[in-house]
């Protein structure tokens, strides 16, 4: 997993860090408001939402399942703690509280995971993880392979992964709130390599777990993967095969990391409903003020949405796939389209948009028990007895919503271009919208855009303020 999120930090810092700090957007789905209008970017705003609620979900569900193994907490307390704990400091310090506590966060969970490793290595339980690499011993060899017919479902996985955070506003958070498009390559490029590194821990973890005789430990037997609960391997691994003060030290690890993600998550969802919802179509002249308690009342909205998702459901993985899935197949070839392509308008967008959806949905999730309709070459049964798609569906989802976007737009430029359809008909004005993209872009709707923008910026900065 580290390794798509480096290409994803790379490809940021290199393609998309420019066109959006360049622009002096707040939030990503600026540039669709500005050049699709509000009507068709609310519809695009909804997405980004629901992947920022499952975000939440995640995370909590992630802490929760370490804290009920570890500190023996009921797994609803520790929902409930972690969330009201975040949504606090968020609404204490906005931006501010997001920056500087991720710097500890990130400290805290390098030392904490490092310092645990150590231990894991060392103890009795478990065999020397160069022996079990390739061998079966207690349990199967903890380095796989990868089969020939299930290479395009692993290319699926990964090109998910790699892309699919590209469309992520929490990503662009971070962006846009440096102070240069230089500073945000850097910490584009210094993150890349801080995935690395973070992921070293993970590996080695799931390698000694791999490699452990549980059945002379407390856990006893089945092993965690036959008991279906390699999901919480690392407080397990923590609890049964060190000493309690390493696995409290672990435990630390994992709460900065969801307090880090979660906190991130809010304001990203924040940032949308108060710049692009409320500012820019519900209330324009509102007041800084009124803006501070928007930003309030919507990190409390969405910290309470995720947090009772994690009733549903106490898998990360689903809520992680579903939210990462939406981002890739449905918001990736829009935000492309529209931040590299001069020809895409809110015609294509609308084409690709429903096309996204559409497919996405009749291709089924096994996750969440949705059969598939449409049957890509290689669909089958897996272990578990659910049909999968083992061929890259995903990707070819993504492809086409980007080519219709494109297509649809050229098309729907050339009718109007050569007065095929009346003007009248145009309810996107893109013939208009030309028009200003030859002369410069529309300096009215960017400077009202921009005050409007800045407001907003300034209040995600501090919410403490009244």
């Amino acid at each position: 997993m580290p390794v798509p999120y480096v290409l994803t930090f790379f490809l940021g810092g290199f393609f998309f860090a420019k066109p959006m700090r360049e622009n002096k957007y707040v939030t990503m789905m600026d540039p669709f408001q500005q050049k699709y209008g509000n009507v068709m970017s609310s519809a695009l705003i909804l997405p980004a939402l629901v992947a920022d609620v499952l975000w939440v979900a995640r995370t909590l569900v992630s802490l929760g399942g370490t804290m009920s193994v570890i500190l023996d907490l009921p797994y609803v307390y520790s929902i409930l703690i972690s969330s009201v704990v975040a949504i606090i400091y968020t609404l204490l310090g906005g931006l501010y509280s997001v920056a500087y506590t991720d710097v500890i966060q990130l400290i805290l969970i390098f030392v904490s995971l490092w310092v645990c490793v150590p231990f894991l290595m060392t103890n009795p339980h478990s065999l020397d993880i160069s022996l079990t690499a390739y061998n079966f011993t207690y349990q199967a060899p903890w380095v796989g392979t990868v089969e020939l017919d299930e290479a395009g479902k692993w290319f699926d996985d990964f090109m998910l992964l790699a892309l699919g955070g590209l469309a992520y506003q929490a990503f662009y958070q971070r962006i846009l709130s440096s102070s240069s498009y230089s500073q945000a390559q850097v910490t584009c490029f210094a993150s890349a390599a801080f995935c690395l590194v973070l992921g070293i821990p993970s590996i080695l973890v799931g390698a000694v777990a791999a490699s452990t005789d549980w059945n002379s430990t407390s856990y006893g037997l089945p092993t965690p993967y036959e008991r279906n609960q390699t999901g919480s391997i690392l407080p397990i691994a923590l609890h049964f095969l060190t000493p309690m003060y390493v696995s409290v030290i672990g435990i630390g690890a994992v709460a900065a990391a969801v307090m880090s993600s979660m906190d991130s998550a809010l304001l990203s969802s924040a940032s949308l409903l108060s710049s692009n919802i409320y500012k820019n179509i519900i209330r324009k002249q509102a007041s800084d003020r009124e803006m501070q308690w928007v930003i309030r009342v919507s990190v409390v909205l969405v910290g309470v949405a995720g947090t009772g998702l994690t009733f549903l459901d106490n898998s990360v993985l689903v809520f992680w796939l579903v939210g990462v899935d939406m981002s890739y197949t449905i918001m990736f070839p829009q935000l492309v389209c529209i931040l590299f392509f001069k020809v895409s308008n809110g015609y294509g967008a609308v084409v690709g948009y429903m096309m996204g959806i559409t497919l996405r949905v009749l291709s089924g999730e096994p996750l969440i028990g949705l059969p598939p309709v449409i049957k890509f070459p290689g669909c089958r049964l897996d272990e578990e007895g659910k049909m999968t798609q083992y061929f890259p569906f995903r990707t070819t989802i993504m492809v086409a919503s980007l080519v219709s976007i494109l297509l649809v737009s050229w098309l729907s430029s050339v009718v109007f271009d050569k007065g095929l359809l009346p003007e009248k008909w145009d309810v996107f004005m893109i013939k208009h919208k030309q028009k200003s993209v030859v002369n410069g872009l529309d300096n009215n709707s960017k400077t009202n855009s921009g005050d409007g923008d800045a407001s907003t910026s300034k209040q995600l900065l501090d919410t403490t303020s009244c």
